[in-house]
């Protein structure tokens, strides 16, 4: 039971740290060798998931808005920071 609680507050963050990378790939971002599309892959899901702690942790709820926008922002700047 516990497991699944686990997998449940972090499937946000593997779906976001997958898709906002693959999404940038595909329009067009430098970023479009697949080993590097990759480790921009697991760098988006570990950043994702240590926002997912930190939002928890500062608002004491889980699945506040600002922390999915806040998840998708350290996306977006691990995209950037790969690609450059």
């Amino acid at each position: 039971m516990l497991m699944l609680h686990g997998i449940d507050f972090f499937a946000p963050a593997v779906f976001v740290g997958v898709t906002v990378p693959l999404l940038a790939n595909l329009l067009g971002w430098k970023n479009t060798r697949p080993m590097a599309l990759g480790r921009t892959m697991g760098w988006a899901c570990v950043l994702s998931a240590l926002v997912l702690v930190a939002g928890l942790v500062i608002s004491g709820h889980d699945g506040k808005m600002a922390t999915y926008g806040a998840m998708v922002l350290a996306c977006a700047v691990v995209c950037w920071w790969r690609s450059a």
